[in-house]
C-alpha cells in the first residue's frame, strides 16, 4: 500500500513538472517570429513608407519611370494619377501607386565645371 501511494506521488510530481513547461513549447515560435519581423516586416514597411513620401512630393516637371518601365515627365499631377508626357504629344495618364522611382527633376538647375 505504501509503494502504491510512493508510485502515485511520483506519477503526480512528474506531471507538474511538465505542464508547468507550456510556455517553452512556444519559445521556439516566438523566436522565428521575431526574426521574421526584422528581417522581412520592418524593412518592407519602411521600404513602403518611403514610397509614399517619395509620391507625396512628385510635382509637375520631375522625370519618372513606371513600374512597367516607361519613362516620363510629369506634365500634370492629380489627385490619384499623374498625367506622363512620354513624347512629343503624347501624354498618358498613369496611377499615382504605378510610379516606381524618379530618376531626376527638370527644374533643378544644372552644375557647370
Amino acid at each position: 500500500m505504501i509503494s502504491t501511494i510512493l508510485f502515485l506521488a511520483q506519477q503526480q510530481a512528474g506531471q507538474a513538472q511538465s505542464g508547468g513547461l507550456w510556455y517553452m513549447q512556444l519559445l521556439p515560435f516566438a523566436f522565428i517570429f521575431v526574426i521574421f519581423y526584422f528581417l522581412l516586416i520592418r524593412p518592407q514597411q519602411k521600404r513602403q513608407k518611403e514610397h509614399q513620401q517619395l509620391l507625396s512630393n512628385l510635382k509637375t516637371g520631375d522625370k519618372v519611370i513606371t513600374t512597367s518601365g516607361i519613362h516620363g515627365l510629369i506634365a500634370n499631377v492629380k489627385d490619384t494619377t499623374f498625367l506622363v508626357k512620354i513624347a512629343d504629344n503624347v501624354k498618358i495618364e498613369v496611377d499615382k501607386n504605378a510610379i516606381a522611382s524618379v530618376s531626376k527633376s527638370v527644374d533643378q538647375p544644372k552644375a557647370t565645371a
